[in-house]
């Protein structure tokens, strides 16, 4: 994938396949350090542990219409080769958790790409789901809950253009400036 961004939304739509109902995910940046992690997390089905043990091998996948899942064989990749990590623990039943360091300068690291326009496609596209966006660096922190949101807006959906609009400005706002376009 040309951008980190993709992969977020490619697993968070596995996470949405599992039949999450609250998702979490998690930029946290550490320039000092020259690392920022990803890290998504559901509430889903989960896998047993035979297919974690192969889940990140292309060869494996749930999917019907074709043989092949690169997604999380991607996302490893994309990590490990910037001399970061990469780690996936699931339990059936419990959940999904899947986690990818990046070393920023590293010249092999993708870039992170439209991360706030992920995010609003996602919250505004998956009604039924909530989700909990995180995003640290060392000099701010940023949190969008739709929970709270769906406190203060009752029955309005999140399509609503109005609505829409705001979450996109949030997004703007309150996650994407804290990294501030370097990653």
């Amino acid at each position: 994938m040309r951008e980190l961004a993709l992969n977020v939304l490619d697993i968070t739509e596995n996470s949405l396949s599992a039949g999450a109902k609250l998702i979490r995910i998690a930029l946290d940046i550490r320039f000092s350090a020259d690392t920022f992690s990803i890290c998504i997390e559901d509430d889903g089905c989960g896998m047993d542990a035979e297919m974690l043990a192969r889940v990140t091998d292309p060869f494996t996948t749930t999917r019907t219409t074709r043989k092949v899942g690169m997604g999380l064989p991607l996302f490893k990749y994309s990590a490990e080769s910037t001399g970061g990590r990469f780690d996936i623990r699931s339990e059936k039943g419990k959940g999904t958790r899947v986690y990818a360091e990046y070393r920023i300068g590293h010249i092999d690291r993708i870039p992170l790409g439209d991360f706030g326009g992920v995010i609003l496609q996602l919250v505004t596209m998956n009604t039924g789901v909530d989700f909990v966006v995180t995003v640290r660096s060392e000099e701010a922190e940023g949190e969008l809950d739709t929970r709270a949101f769906r406190e203060v807006l009752g029955d309005v959906p999140f399509t609503e253009p109005e609505v829409r609009a705001y979450i996109k400005e949030y997004i703007q706002e309150n996650l994407v400036t804290i990294y501030g376009g370097r990653l």
